[in-house]
């Protein structure tokens, strides 16, 4: 699990959205952006979140490092973030089949914002269950291919906690690499620039990853 959003960056404008941003494909899942009225809803639990996401969500949601400081704080950001940056935000990430041939809420995702000099930030956190089958990787990919295809965007980063073996595999795994101390205490940060990039999707398209 790489850390994820639990308070504003600066003061947001107003929302001038009207169709909200267009969900991303990778090939299990659908990285479904999150809308005030998903977010207002997961506020009321798990049961409210699968009505307004029109998919099944585990009776033990939220996944780890996602509680409701987060679900608040991103309530906050979609509502007063221009359309045209809505795309730079919170995703679901919705498992097509399930084992039972449901669609399924396995964990959340996203950016932190759109990019800044250059650089743009992802986070994500995948169900227990859900774990140790590629799922996160392939989140992490589909982000990755979102942020590059902005010309603007010359780095991805992401924080994690050095003891989340499997994060950090995650992030290996994508192309990603070690930078240091992360942002807050205990974290550790990676990133995966965009010719890194160039050279990792090509062995992925082989892998049908993405």
């Amino acid at each position: 699990m790489a850390r994820l959003p639990r308070r504003p960056f600066g003061p947001g404008r107003r929302s001038r959205r009207g169709r909200g941003p267009a969900a991303l494909h990778t090939t299990r899942l659908d990285l479904v952006p999150g809308s005030a009225q998903h977010l207002s809803a997961e506020l009321d639990g798990p049961s409210a979140l699968a009505v307004a996401l029109g998919v099944r969500v585990p009776g033990d949601w939220p996944p780890e490092l996602y509680g409701r400081e987060a679900v608040e704080f991103s309530l906050v950001q979609v509502t007063h973030t221009p359309a045209e940056d809505a795309c730079w935000l919170f995703y679901y990430l919705v498992l097509r089949a399930d084992q039972d041939g449901q669609p399924t809420a396995i964990g959340v995702g996203g950016f932190k914002g759109p990019p800044d000099e250059g650089e743009v930030e992802v986070g994500y956190s995948v169900m227990p269950a859900y774990r140790r089958r590629g799922l996160a990787s392939e989140a992490v990919q589909g982000f990755l291919a979102r942020a590059f295809a902005d010309d603007r965007v010359r780095r991805v980063v992401a924080e994690t906690y050095p003891e989340l073996i499997g994060s950090v595999g995650v992030l290996h795994r994508c192309g990603f690499r070690y930078l240091g101390d992360g942002s807050e205490d205990g974290t550790i940060r990676f990133g995966i620039e965009r010719g890194a990039w160039d050279e990792a999707r090509t062995a992925w398209a082989g892998e049908g990853s993405v």
